[in-house]
């Protein structure tokens, strides 16, 4: 017997008919005799649909208030699929988040799980009753109810599996696995067996939706065994594993992107100690990420072009910071751009192998593609290039990493 956290996202409990289904994958678990505990999305469409009433009743919206609103979604989820589950002659109970409770910190919105209570839901797994917990939420200092942002239902239940010690947390998903990039734009893409904890916590970051990257992230540092899996097809899904010589013989195991980033360039600054820290320490201090940065200095060093992206979102915000400092960062101009993409290629592999960067330069060279802005890590490269040529690059750096074909070991 073993002791399992079921997470099911928006598409896999689209409706009652979807529900039902994923009721009976619990049952099945049930049947193989383990302790279930089940996280929830709201269904699918939801939360816009809840968001945009909050917003259409106010644009300057209380987050506190909003978040009572959002939170709704999963909420009933549980309710359904606890009914559900009951339905196939199984006790099963819903837990909100302030009845365990599960804390966060007091960033609404956004909010970070800091402590799960456990002891009444581990009693409970243990009398054989399913617990339903609604994921994206939980309880602030101040008790009230706090949601995690997009994507935090993962969060929950790699924080729920970790507070438990759960044996395994499967990924209820509409795809089957993680592939080797987006197989909707690469129709050569591999669905891979294992890929490790590392290399998804980079592909998460960078665009790829599978799983969100704060569950990577804490899936990796508590070690729980994750498996993202298909809700729809009985197939084995991609398990998150610890680095091992299997896994690191494929140098590249994924190509990510994210169209979801603005470029933003600051010309002819003074080329001098403090600048740097003019532009972003505001930026910082507004709540505005920064990613890829580079500065290109002129030719007598007096003065450099400062070219950094940052969300989408946050490009308004960002260039309003960044005008209200103009009289002391003393540039001559600011050009903003958001019709870009961010390609990225990660692998454990490149810890041990020269080349990757030079392969991925010199195939969008060969297709006509410039590359805009460079970033690296120990694990990964990134450009920024033209939104027009996203295919093109995906699909190219996609052959020429190998990706196309079956690895020799996986």
């Amino acid at each position: 017997m073993a002791r399992i956290v079921q997470k099911f996202g928006g598409t896999s409990l689209a409706n009652i008919e979807k529900i039902n289904n994923a009721a009976r994958l619990v049952a099945q678990a049930v049947g193989d005799g383990h302790e279930v505990a089940v996280v929830v999305s709201a269904m699918s469409g939801t939360t816009n649909q809840l968001a945009g009433w909050a917003e259409e009743i106010s644009g300057n919206l209380d987050p506190c208030e909003y978040d009572v609103v959002v939170s709704a979604g999963e909420q009933i989820t549980a309710g359904l699929m606890a009914l559900a589950i009951q339905k196939l002659n199984i006790q099963a109970q819903s837990w909100l988040g302030w009845q365990l409770p599960i804390r966060t910190d007091l960033q609404h919105a956004r909010a970070h799980i800091e402590k799960i209570e456990t002891e009444a839901i581990a009693g409970s797994l243990a009398q054989g009753v399913v617990a339903v917990v609604p994921g994206f939420q939980g309880v602030d200092q101040e008790n009230r109810i706090a949601t995690l942002g997009r994507g935090g239902s993962d969060a929950s239940a790699v924080a729920l599996a970790a507070s438990i010690r759960a044996d395994l947390c499967n990924i209820y998903t509409d795809v089957d696995g993680v592939y080797t990039s987006d197989p909707r734009i690469v129709a050569k893409a591999r669905k891979l067996d294992k890929i490790t904890y590392e290399e998804m916590l980079e592909l998460s970051s960078l665009g790829a939706k599978v799983l969100q990257s704060r569950a990577a992230e804490l899936a990796m540092r508590h070690r729980v065994v994750v498996q993202v899996l298909s809700t729809f097809h009985d197939l084995p899904g991609t398990l998150l594993v610890d680095e091992d010589s299997g896994v690191e013989q494929q140098i590249v195991s994924g190509i990510a992107f994210s169209r979801e980033d603005a470029k933003i360039t600051l010309t002819n600054i003074p080329d001098q100690p403090g600048i740097a820290a003019g532009i972003f320490g505001p930026l910082s201090q507004s709540n505005i990420n920064v990613d890829m940065i580079v500065q290109n200095a002129s030719g007598d060093g007096a003065s450099a072009d400062l070219t950094f992206t940052v969300g989408k979102n946050d490009l308004e915000s960002a260039i309003s910071v960044i005008e209200g400092a103009r009289s002391s960062l003393k540039y001559a101009e600011l050009m903003s751009d958001d019709n870009v993409t961010k390609i990225s290629v990660v692998g454990v592999g490149m810890r041990t192998h020269a080349g990757v960067a030079a392969t991925m330069f010199e195939t969008l060279a060969e297709k006509g593609i410039n590359i805009q802005v460079i970033s690296t890590s120990e694990i990964k490269v990134s450009v920024l290039i033209a939104k027009e040529y996203t295919e093109l690059a995906l699909r190219s750096l996609h052959t020429a990493y190998g990706l196309d074909s079956e690895p020799s070991s996986r």
